[in-house]
């Protein structure tokens, strides 16, 4: 007997498989452990098909091909090694919660998540939560210069439940990945979503300023609207992965009416050239100052994580 499934969760080398079956657990077969492949052999949100085992629990199932992958969300995987470390697979969407304060955003890695989602090919949605502590006017203010580059910002306080039908409602029906840094409410926001997930959540240390992680491990949810949302890990730092310098202007989308019209064209870096129009549209408030500071630390391979 065969089955086909969906990954919703990966622990300690067993599977939580999601099959017109209902839900079993699986172990990887030997033989695709061996196997190269970009990231993690196996991620949540990987289509894969089964093969019974011989013994009991997760042993009774073996994972015993993945199915391509068409989209991932990957990151530079921590330390010195140049590779990638694949959160989540087969998503079409990643929100990205940041709160407007307690912790204060950290705007220049919400720009690294933005550059991430873009270079991936995935719809960026940024939520913005707790808005209830220093005000939602503060908060749309803060926030302001991704709206003007077009994206779309839903502004939430999960306590109150302020912002979180307009939340629902971006999810319902999508595969969505909830991203973000520790302490911003990501999993409340989802308890609030849907009720009865249960999902642990932690205080901010105020020490630090930094949430601790309540997430340990990426998880698929099947929602009752329909769709799935990936809770992902809380990070603390952002690389990015086979982002391309010379590609890095197309994923800063207010770039886009300047981009063609500088003195060097298609040569300009806009770090250092004259006649750029990029840095020209900076100086006159076109593009945001702090988004442009973001590109550039990202060309120089400035780490300020």
């Amino acid at each position: 007997m065969a089955l086909t499934g969906t990954v919703l969760r990966a622990q300690g080398g067993v599977y939580e498989i999601e099959t017109e079956e209902g839900t079993v657990e699986a172990s990887l077969r030997g033989r695709l452990k061996r196997e190269e492949r970009t990231g993690d052999k196996v991620v949540v949100g990987d289509r894969v098909e089964l093969g019974r085992g011989s013994g009991s629990g997760a042993e009774a199932w073996t994972i015993e091909k993945v199915h391509d992958r068409h989209s991932i969300l990957a990151r530079k995987a921590p330390g010195k090694a140049p590779r990638p470390k694949v959160i989540v697979a087969n998503v079409d969407q990643v929100l990205i919660v940041f709160a407007a304060a307690n912790p204060a955003p950290h705007l220049r890695m919400l720009d690294r998540f933005l550059v991430i989602a873009e270079a991936g090919e995935l719809r960026p949605l940024i939520v913005v939560n707790k808005t209830d502590v220093e005000g939602e006017e503060a908060a749309r203010a803060l926030f302001a210069p991704y709206e003007r580059a077009g994206y779309r910002v839903i502004y939430t306080a999960a306590k109150r439940r302020v912002g979180i039908d307009a939340l629902r409602d971006a999810i319902c029906g999508q595969v969505s990945a909830l991203a973000g840094p520790s302490g911003v409410g990501k999993s409340s926001l989802l308890n609030e979503v849907q009720p009865g997930l249960g999902l642990r959540v932690s205080a901010v240390s105020e020490a630090v300023n930094k949430g601790r992680h309540t997430t340990v491990t990426a998880q698929l949810i099947p929602l009752e609207c329909g769709g799935y949302v990936a809770d992902t890990p809380g990070l603390r730092e952002v690389g990015l992965w086979e982002v391309d310098n010379d590609q890095l202007h197309f994923y800063f989308p207010e770039f886009a009416p300047f981009l063609g019209t500088c003195r060097y064209t298609s040569s300009c870096t806009h770090i250092h050239e004259p006649g750029c129009a990029i840095r020209a549209a900076v100086d006159e408030g076109a593009i945001g100052f702090g988004r442009y500071d973001s590109y550039r630390r990202m060309m120089l391979g400035v780490d300020d994580e």
